[in-house]
């Protein structure tokens, strides 16, 4: 942006001491949006102070999350794919990311599952191929929940690594079976992301207990299959009874609202609260 004279002024007080002043220079500068970002990078290079320096990185971050915000509330509106949902979250953490590149890698699965695909395989048949596909051939591994590694939960450095826990891993193989028309749904099955095989009766006739519309399941941290009978094993463990709404599938926001809960507590730390706290305010956003 080109610095006029009240750019200058604005820049000039960034490091006063009085919050007051800081706060209201500080609105002023994120109130320019993405094209004040150059000029707050400019000073950065320019100052030697560390104090100074961290304030001009919030507000970089401050005017990434704004836009950021905007962006996801259109998505929340029509949130009909759930890939360009899980790259808006990305977006958080990569404001720079290209979402192009990533969509491009998810198409290029896509394609070989695709052709290795046909209408007289089982459902069980058509899991395999997926499974051969993206953990044999692309190598894709599964890796436990750590709230030390926000990069797991993001899918574009899901698919960069090669590496990702349930919930990113689990979304890639969604948006992989949407494109592919496989009927595999997130289920609410509790303590775990995990996924559904759907009947394919589910959408002519969603009555009914949810869990009778289940063929199978899948972990996305792996691909194994798992029987009714396991799933019955896995509620016995936990001594929780397995009431009819965990297995009722998620819809689109939802996928994308535990996405943003697990992914908040990465920063559940006096340095990184207020991330915690912007996570959350995107993920109320979802709420039905």
């Amino acid at each position: 942006m080109k610095e006029n004279k009240e750019i200058k002024a604005l820049l000039h007080l960034i490091d006063d001491p009085d919050e007051d002043v800081y706060l209201t220079v500080s609105e002023r500068l994120v109130s320019f949006g993405k094209a004040i970002i150059p000029n707050l990078e400019n000073l950065w290079e320019n100052i030697h102070n560390e104090e100074t320096q961290e304030r001009i990185e919030l507000l970089i971050h401050r005017v990434h999350f704004r836009d950021l915000t905007t962006d996801f509330t259109a998505w929340a509106n029509e949130p009909s794919d759930l890939q360009e949902g899980a790259l808006v979250v990305a977006r958080y953490n990569y404001p720079e990311m290209q979402s192009e590149t990533v969509k491009q890698e998810i198409e290029k699965i896509r394609r070989n599952i695709w052709l290795e695909l046909n209408n007289y395989l089982t459902p069980i048949e058509k899991i395999n191929v997926m499974n051969s596909i993206f953990f044999n051939y692309y190598k894709q591994k599964g890796v436990e929940i750590s709230y030390d590694n926000p990069d797991q939960f993001l899918i574009n450095k899901t698919l960069e690594s090669r590496k990702g826990n349930a919930v990113s891993n689990g979304i890639i193989y969604l948006a992989l079976c949407d494109l592919l028309d496989i009927p595999v749904k997130a289920v609410n099955i509790p303590r775990q992301f995990i996924l559904g095989f759907m009947d394919d009766a589910y959408d002519v006739n969603p009555s009914g207990n949810p869990a009778d519309r289940i063929k199978f399941f899948i972990d996305p941290l792996t691909g194994q299959m798992y029987s009714h009978k396991d799933i019955e094993s896995y509620f016995k463990r936990l001594s929780v009874p397995p009431v009819a709404s965990y297995f009722r599938p998620l819809n689109n926001k939802k996928v994308i609202q535990f996405l943003l809960d697990e992914l908040s507590k990465c920063f559940d730390n006096d340095r990184n609260y207020y991330k915690m706290d912007e996570l959350l305010s995107l993920s109320t956003l979802l709420d039905e």
